[in-house]
């Protein structure tokens, strides 16, 4: 059990991590004195998290087959797509929330099957 809850873990941390790229990338479109150093903190951030969830991940690979502990990874698009609507508003369609309901679909039947 406490397996499944560090891939939940990792894909918070990862998350998180890709959000940040996502923020550093859009303070650098900016065009004020502070840009380059804004940039730089979100980056810093996006690299710890990420990190992070490397650390993490190394633990999971210690308790569940590869062949489990990778797709379950997949429960990052689900975050990401959250994320990335609720903090950017960006847009996604019915087909896209089509996809992520298989995604959480397989991620169910993954682990229900372990």
């Amino acid at each position: 059990m406490i397996a499944f809850l560090l891939v939940v873990v990792v894909s918070l941390l990862t998350c998180g991590g890709q959000l940040c790229q996502k923020q550093a990338a859009q303070r650098w479109q900016q065009p004020d004195a502070q840009r380059l150093k804004s940039t730089l903190r979100w980056l810093a951030l996006a690299v710890l998290l990420l990190a992070l969830g490397m650390a993490v991940w190394l633990n999971v690979l210690q308790r569940l087959p590869l062949s489990l502990a990778y797709p379950m990874l997949s429960f990052n698009f689900v975050l990401v797509t959250l994320a990335a609507r609720w903090l950017f508003h960006e847009p996604t369609t019915a087909r896209h929330w089509c996809g992520v309901a298989s995604i959480m679909l397989g991620i169910l039947l993954m682990s229900v099957h372990a």
